[in-house]
């Protein structure tokens, strides 16, 4: 499954730098489908759950961009401060929200569970 993720991200990735809106745009569902399946079955691991919601917020945040780029949205403006592309940078902010939280609690309150267990 995880292959098979790779290659539709590929295709929906190649879609985007060629043009392609259409096929672009039919390669979202089962890009981001894969990724939301793949975090399921791998949601009683605390580090891959972590890594892949971090790929479905990502997938989200390419496509969001992607989107913009295709549909003439991306340099319109949204309040004062951003443009309609600059929106991906939320999704994009989640997932390394997701990571962090991992790297600087999860991962270390694992490591410190494991060390007592071992006294």
């Amino acid at each position: 499954m995880e292959n098979t993720h790779i290659l539709f991200w590929l295709v929906k990735d190649i879609s985007w730098c060629l043009v392609w809106k259409l096929l672009g745009i039919l390669m979202i569902a089962p890009t981001l489908g894969i990724a939301l399946v793949i975090a399921w079955r791998t949601r009683h691991l605390k580090s891959e759950l972590a890594h892949n919601l971090a790929i479905v917020f990502w997938i989200t945040a390419n496509s969001y961009w992607m989107l913009s780029e295709f549909f003439g949205f991306e340099n319109a403006p949204i309040g004062h401060l951003t443009d309609g592309k600059h929106l991906a940078v939320i999704p994009f902010g989640i997932g390394l929200g997701i990571l962090a939280w991992y790297y600087l609690v999860t991962k270390p309150r694992e490591a410190r569970e494991a060390q007592v267990a071992t006294l």
